[in-house]
């Protein structure tokens, strides 16, 4: 009882770290983006943690872990509608579901990833998207397509299954990748935002406060702790420190990397490369946080930086418009650090290799064809792009009818 304890606790403890980031994610996007969208996004991101909650509760958490049956098919199962602990007679939890630590437990750390792959996307599509549409996306997608491709691997589906299995321990694919796929999907189908490419060259389109977006990925970043310390799923001494270590090693050498990258490259000294990269890094040893040295963990990070810095520009080169950097980050990155658990570590070999491209190639399937049909189908029928004059005069004064920084000057007499 007391081993269980300990590990509910540090479950717990993580739960709050991986809900902390969504205050990184808020302030990240409002950072990098106009000051007369800020409403827009807060209000996104609070929709995205409330509602995203909600669904896992009804339909999610059941979708992720349906108990397949030996000789399914792996692909899709569902265990019942609602969140019903195992109980037994007595009332007592039954904790041969999980030794380590608690039904009720494991349900809300897992609810707290399931936000994070629609919050992604609401960076990518940042300023010029109907604030409806992305509501109606964020509750079938977070509600139905990340819980089915979740199960796949962490659900016991048939990637799990596969004679080497893949391998994803935190979800640079599961999660950041998935998001990742939409956030594509979407930029595409949206367009660019006004003003961001002139004669078919980019323009930087500055964000209103960057020492908002600093703050947000130092957020992150302390959050990651959770992200990935809780994903060992238990308080194993061991594990969790090593977790810990790799995480932080390649949050820092991605960072510093791609700084140096976008130096020699641009010429500058540029903040917001330098914060993508921390992010980057962060993002690719999460496949594989728990089976990495402290060497393999830098020169992940420090690859993934350096793929920051040329994913940015090639995105920018298709005209592609994504205003916070989150496609370079969460998909290149993810699919980056899920194809190094089979370069690097424990887990290296030509086998592990082939498994982690199955993975990374099944949910680019799964991602890509289901937010393209959602997507479309919303584009057709009530419009996904806001007008010209809503995207000019601002998201907040045209969707919500509010200011984030109002003017408190006296009025004159």
């Amino acid at each position: 009882m007391e081993l269980l304890t300990t590990n509910n606790v540090w479950m717990m403890i993580c739960t709050a770290l991986v809900f902390f980031m969504h205050l990184g994610f808020a302030f990240l996007e409002i950072g990098l983006t106009r000051q007369k969208n800020t409403i827009n996004i807060l209000f996104k991101n609070i929709f995205i943690i409330t509602v995203g909650l909600l669904l896992y509760c009804l339909v999610g958490f059941n979708l992720m872990y349906p108990g397949f049956e030996e000789g399914s098919s792996g692909i899709l199962g569902f265990a019942g509608f609602g969140l019903d602990s195992p109980l037994t007679a007595e009332g007592v939890l039954d904790l041969t579901y999980n030794e380590g630590y608690t039904y009720w437990t494991d349900f809300l750390f897992q609810g707290m990833f399931a936000a994070t792959a629609a919050t992604i996307v609401s960076g990518a599509v940042a300023e010029r998207m109907k604030i409806v549409p992305f509501m109606i996306f964020t509750i079938v997608y977070v509600g139905f397509i990340y819980p089915i491709a979740g199960s796949w691997k962490w659900g016991g589906g048939f990637l799990q299954t596969l004679d080497t299995p893949f391998y994803d321990f935190a979800g640079s694919t599961l999660v950041h990748s998935v998001g990742g796929w939409a956030a594509l999907v979407a930029v595409w189908l949206l367009g660019s935002r006004i003003g961001k490419f002139k004669n078919g060259k980019p323009q930087a389109i500055p964000g209103h406060n960057i020492p908002l977006a600093t703050a947000g990925v130092i957020i992150l970043w302390l959050g990651w702790f959770g992200f990935n310390g809780g994903s060992v799923l238990s308080a194993d001494p061991g594990l969790t420190s090593l977790t810990l270590v790799t995480t932080c090693l390649a949050a820092a050498a991605g960072g510093v990397v791609a700084m140096l990258v976008s130096t020699i490259c641009y010429k500058n000294l540029d903040l917001t490369m330098f914060l993508n990269g921390i992010l980057g890094g962060l993002v690719g040893i999460t496949a594989g946080a728990d089976q990495m040295s402290p060497t393999n963990a830098i020169l992940i990070g420090a690859v993934a930086g350096a793929i920051i810095v040329f994913a940015v520009s090639c995105i920018d080169r298709l005209k592609l418009d994504d205003p916070v950097g989150a496609i370079a980050v969460h998909l290149v990155c993810g699919i980056w650090g899920t194809l190094a658990v089979g370069i690097f570590g424990a887990l290296a070999g030509w086998s592990q290799f082939v498994s982690q491209l199955i993975g990374v190639v099944s949910y680019a399937a799964i991602c890509i064809v289901s937010s393209f049909i959602i997507f479309i189908i919303l584009k057709k029928t009530i419009g996904i792009r806001v007008s010209e004059r809503e995207e000019l005069e601002g998201l907040d004064a045209h969707e919500h009818g509010m200011d984030a920084y109002p003017d408190f000057r006296l009025n004159e007499h």
